[in-house]
Formats: C-alpha cells, structure tokens, sequence
C-alpha cells in the first residue's frame, strides 16, 4: 500500500490557509515536525501525514469570539 503525504499547498487546502501561511508556520516552527523529507535535487520538500495534519490542527487554541458584552 502507498502511503500519501501532504506537501505544503496541500496542507494549505486542507487547513483552508494560503501556501504562504504555511511557509510561514514552518520558519516560525509552528508546524508539526515533517513525517518525511524528500531530497528532490537539492530542495528538501516535507511531507506530513493527514492524520499529522489534522491532529495538529484539532490542537491549536482557538481563537476567542468576542461576547455581545465585548462588543
């Protein structure tokens, strides 16, 4: 069985954020450490696991809704 990886525009779909957003998470370290790294010629290109992604995702706090007494 192949098992899919999700490169970084994928992970951007999935998340529902642009691709530059999630370069962005990765050269902050806020993204979960790759489950595999490819070496195509010399550019090192991550992949994640859906279920990385998506654990990570359900994870991350929320942000808070402002309340009616906020407003």
């Amino acid at each position: 069985m192949t098992t899919t990886y999700l490169a970084t525009s994928a992970v951007a779909q999935r998340l529902g954020l642009a691709p530059a957003t999630i370069r962005s998470y990765i050269k902050k370290g806020m993204m979960p450490e790759p489950d595999a790294i490819l070496d195509d010629r010399g550019r090192m290109l991550r992949g994640w696991l859906p279920t990385t992604i998506d654990a990570w995702q359900a994870s991350r706090p929320r942000p808070r809704r402002a309340t009616p007494a906020q407003e």
